[in-house]
């Protein structure tokens, strides 16, 4: 078995995503690579107890980063878009 925690990096927190959580009650996360939207699924209601009724996943691409003649790239990123059940919500702003 997994861990649900190894499976859930980070909340991704942007004025989209803030827009989605409002309107749509969906919540955006960066995930671990390889993981699929059943086991998604199962860590966000371990962790946060509540009830998922869709989970989409996007796997993003590197952007390109220029710094004078220097060119990197930024981290690739697994995102999962997590729709909860009505009446449901995670509070990822309180101290606790």
């Amino acid at each position: 078995m997994y861990n649900p925690r190894d499976v859930i990096i980070r909340p991704i927190i942007t004025e989209k995503t803030m827009k989605n959580m409002d309107a749509d009650n969906k919540i955006t996360f960066e995930v671990a690579k390889g993981t699929n939207k059943t086991q998604v699924k199962q860590a966000i209601e371990a962790i946060f107890n509540v009830e998922v009724l869709k989970v989409n996943i996007a796997n993003c691409k590197p952007k390109i980063k220029k710094q004078g003649k220097y060119v990197g790239k930024s981290n690739a990123v697994r995102k999962a878009i997590v729709k909860l059940a009505a009446g449901q919500e995670i509070n990822l702003f309180s101290a606790e």
